[in-house]
């Protein structure tokens, strides 16, 4: 990779480390629909379906009411997919190369704790090129209320069109819905495609360099995301020439380490009371 022998040569970056970050490049170009699906779907009962794994990901067919039947359950889902179908902008747009089979809800990460989220099962024609894609709850931003109502009545589609601004090439199948779920409550979701070339890096293991250029890259990132939302010359005058912003945001990110670590012991201190049940493991 061009920009990791560039980071070698002016000397930022270790040969070992240079090797790390290739391999985390390499990881992640792995991390595609094809693996996803063999983890994620199988055959059951002779059909296409993505396979239980409660209570990480449970298939819609284990949580829909009773008497309601599958025909009804897909049904509702086709509606869905023709929902969210409108939220893409495109006259024509390679959601209609694939056909709905099924879904299931997902557990989601640690940012996303107390929110919905379900996964998609599409597969191209002749059940080739397996397509997964991910709904995820949108709830009210915590701005509205200093700054008041968004212009957007669906939350996804807040997220959605914030994502398109600040990205230079967005997910082609980002978009949004609205939909009642199995508890009568209507929510906001946005979606987009799961295990896009997504990867990470262990930030535990790195050594001085390569957290300096890690930090560097994500820095980059998200000032080139405002540069294109914001006013990028505004924004720079508010930062200044000193490096007032800078100390500020090292003392919030130490402040916040802080505030983790007590929030886990309060919650590890629960669990041990048994106030809270917990089960160990991935």
């Amino acid at each position: 990779m061009v920009w990791i022998r560039a980071e070698v040569k002016a000397g930022r970056l270790g040969k070992q480390e240079a090797r790390e970050a290739a391999g985390d490049v390499a990881k992640a170009d792995t991390r595609v629909h094809d693996r996803a699906f063999k983890k994620l779907a199988g055959e059951v009962d002779g059909r296409l379906r993505i396979i239980a794994d409660p209570p990480l990901v449970v298939p819609i067919d284990d949580l829909v009411l009773p008497g309601t039947t599958r025909d009804a359950t897909e049904e509702f889902m086709r509606s869905l997919v023709r929902s969210y179908r409108r939220s893409l902008a495109q006259s024509h747009h390679p959601i209609e190369e694939f056909r709905y089979v099924d879904t299931a809800r997902k557990v989601v990460g640690v940012g996303s704790v107390g929110t919905r989220a379900w996964i998609l099962l599409f597969v191209g024609r002749q059940n080739q090129a397996p397509l997964f894609l991910q709904a995820k709850e949108a709830q009210a931003s915590v701005l509205e209320r200093y700054v008041g109502r968004s212009a957007y009545a669906n939350h996804g589609r807040r997220v959605v069109e914030g994502q398109r601004l600040m990205q230079a090439a967005s997910d082609l199948f980002l978009g949004w819905l609205r939909f009642e779920g199995l508890d009568g409550q209507r929510r906001d979701y946005y979606v987009r495609q799961l295990h896009d070339w997504k990867g990470g890096v262990e930030a535990d293991a790195m050594r001085v360099p390569g957290a300096t250029l890690y930090s560097r890259l994500c820095g980059a990132t998200l000032a080139r995301a405002h540069a294109r939302l914001g006013d990028r010359v505004a924004i720079a005058a508010y930062l200044g020439k000193g490096d007032a912003f800078d100390r500020a945001l090292a003392d919030f990110s130490v402040a916040y380490a802080d505030q983790n670590e007590r929030d886990f012991e309060a919650f590890a201190a629960a669990v041990s009371s048994g106030r809270l049940s917990a089960e160990a493991g991935s």
